[in-house]
C-alpha cells in the first residue's frame, strides 16, 4: 500500500483470503514472539468457522486495508503459547511505562511499518500510541471506513512512544524471561523518575518491578517513594529479595523504611540480612524516629586527628561510593571521640603534608543521640550546614546527619 504504516485497529477485522481470493476468515489478534525477533509480528490469529487459526508471517504476500493475501494456505489450529505476546489481549488497554517520558501511560492503538522480507510484506512494531488519534480510530473503527479515518486524524496532534522505549508490566516473573521482558530501560532511570512511576502503579505492577530489577536498583528508587507505599512493597516481596534491597540502601534508609512495617515481618527481613548492614541497621533502629540518632546515618568518613591531606585523599579513594553524598570528614582521637570537622573541598587546595588539624572549620558543632528534631532542624538552619555530627554520651562519633535527611525531614512535615 501506498502509506507505509498499519494500526493495529486497521489491521484488526482485515479479511484474509487463499491462493484463489476466497476469503478464510478475519484477523482477531497479531502476536509477536520476542525470543525470536523483537518486533516483527510473528503470528496473525485469524478466526473463521467458529475456530482460531495461526498464520505464520511468512505465509503472507501482501497486506492492505482491502485485506491480507497467503502465499499459502497451510494454516494451523491456534494454541496457546507463552513465548507469544499477543498485541490485542496483552497489551492493548494495558499500562506500560514510557521511559523516555518517564511515566504510566495506557496503550490506545499500535503502530506497524511495513517490511519486505524474502518476497513477503511483513508488519514490524514501530510505536505505541497513547493520544487523541488513537482514541478517535478507536471510536469510529467498524463505523467509518479506514481510509477515511486515515484524513480525519491529519489535523491531530500524533502522541505515540517509540516500541524500544516501552516497558511492559508482565508480574510474572517467569513470563518475562519468555517474552524477553528486559529491565534495563528501568535500570538506566534516575531513581527519583523510577519512584514517581512506582508510585503511578497499582500493588501488583509496583511488586513485579521490584521483583525483577537489580538490588541496587531497587534500593535507590525505593528510598525517594512514600513511606507507606515502601512498607507495601516490602511487604509484598519474598523476604530474601526484600533483604537484598535493604541492604543495598543506606543504613539511617533502612531503618527508616524496617520501622515502617510489621514487627514479624521487619524480624524476617533483619533475619535474612548478613554481616555489617545488618548491625548497622539495627543499631540505628534502637533510636527513636524524632531524636539525632534515628535521624543520622553511620556511612561518614573518619580519621585520626594526626592524619594529613593524603591520608584523607586515600581515604575517600577507599569510600568511592559515598562520594555522591560526602561533604564533611572528621577527626577522631585515639578513643573515637569527635575532635574537628573538615570541609571535603578544603582538601583540595593545600599539599598532601598538611595537618587535616589545621583545615577544620572554627566552630565545632555537634548533637548528642537523643537530640529532638526540631533542634537539629534548628541547627542546620541557622548554621546552614551540610553535615552534623552525631555523638553518644561518652562523646564519641556515632553517626552524621546531612543536609537531605533534613529536606525529607521537612516534606514528611
Amino acid at each position: 500500500m501506498a502509506d507505509q504504516f498499519l494500526f493495529l485497529t486497521e489491521l484488526l477485522g482485515l479479511k484474509v483470503f487463499d491462493l484463489k481470493g476466497r476469503k478464510l476468515g478475519a484477523v482477531r489478534d497479531a502476536a509477536l514472539v520476542p525470543l525470536v525477533h523483537p518486533v516483527r509480528i510473528d503470528r496473525f490469529l485469524i478466526g473463521g468457522d467458529g475456530r482460531l487459526l495461526t498464520v505464520r508471517f511468512d505465509q503472507v504476500k501482501s497486506i492492505s486495508l482491502a485485506g491480507i493475501h497467503l502465499l499459502d494456505e497451510k494454516l494451523t489450529p491456534y494454541h496457546s503459547d507463552e513465548y507469544m505476546l499477543r498485541l490485542t489481549r496483552d497489551l492493548l488497554d494495558q499500562q506500560i511505562i514510557d521511559a523516555q517520558g518517564r511515566k504510566v501511560v495506557r496503550v490506545n492503538d499500535v503502530t506497524f511499518e511495513f517490511r519486505p522480507e524474502d518476497g513477503a510484506e511483513t508488519l514490524w512494531v514501530l510505536e505505541v500510541d497513547v493520544g487523541i488519534r488513537s482514541i478517535l480510530r478507536r471510536l469510529v473503527r467498524g463505523l467509518v471506513p479506514a481510509p477515511w479515518v486515515r484524513r480525519l486524524q491529519t489535523r491531530i496532534p500524533i502522541k505515540s512512544i517509540r516500541w524500544e522505549f516501552c516497558n511492559i508490566l508482565e508480574p510474572d516473573p517467569q513470563r518475562r524471561l519468555r517474552l524477553n521482558i528486559s529491565n534495563k530501560l528501568l535500570e538506566d532511570m534516575h531513581p527519583a523518575d523510577l519512584a514517581d512511576i512506582v508510585e503511578d502503579l497499582g500493588p501488583e505492577d509496583r511488586e513485579a518491578i521490584f521483583e525483577n530489577i537489580d538490588s541496587e536498583t531497587a534500593a535507590d528508587a525505593l528510598t525517594e517513594i512514600d513511606p507507606t507505599i515502601q512498607a507495601s512493597i516490602l511487604e509484598s516481596l519474598e523476604t530474601g529479595k526484600a533483604a537484598d534491597i535493604i541492604e543495598e540502601m543506606a543504613p539511617d534508609e533502612a531503618a527508616d523504611a524496617l520501622a515502617e512495617l510489621e514487627e514479624a515481618t521487619s524480624d524476617e527481613i533483619l533475619e535474612e540480612m548478613e554481616g555489617e548492614p545488618k548491625q548497622d541497621v539495627e543499631d540505628l533502629m534502637e533510636f527513636a524516629e524524632d531524636t539525632a540518632g534515628g535521624l543520622m546515618n553511620t556511612e561518614y568518613v573518619a580519621l585520626q586527628e594526626t592524619a594529613v591531606v593524603a591520608d584523607a585523599l586515600a581515604a575517600l579513594r577507599a569510600n568511592e561510593d559515598l562520594l555522591d553524598s560526602l561533604n564533611t570528614l572528621f577527626l577522631i582521637d585515639g578513643e573515637e571521640r569527635l575532635k574537628a570537622a573538615v570541609p571535603l573541598t578544603r582538601l583540595f587546595l593545600h599539599e598532601g603534608s598538611v595537618p587535616l588539624a589545621t583545615l577544620a572549620s572554627e566552630t565545632m558543632i555537634s548533637v548528642d543521640v537523643e537530640e529532638r528534631q526540631d533542634r537539629v532542624t534548628e541547627l542546620f538552619d541557622k548554621y546552614n550546614l551540610l553535615a552534623l555530627a552525631v555523638v553518644d554520651e561518652t562523646g564519641k562519633l556515632a553517626g552524621v546527619i546531612t543536609a537531605d535527611d533534613i529536606i525529607s525531614v521537612l516534606r514528611q512535615r
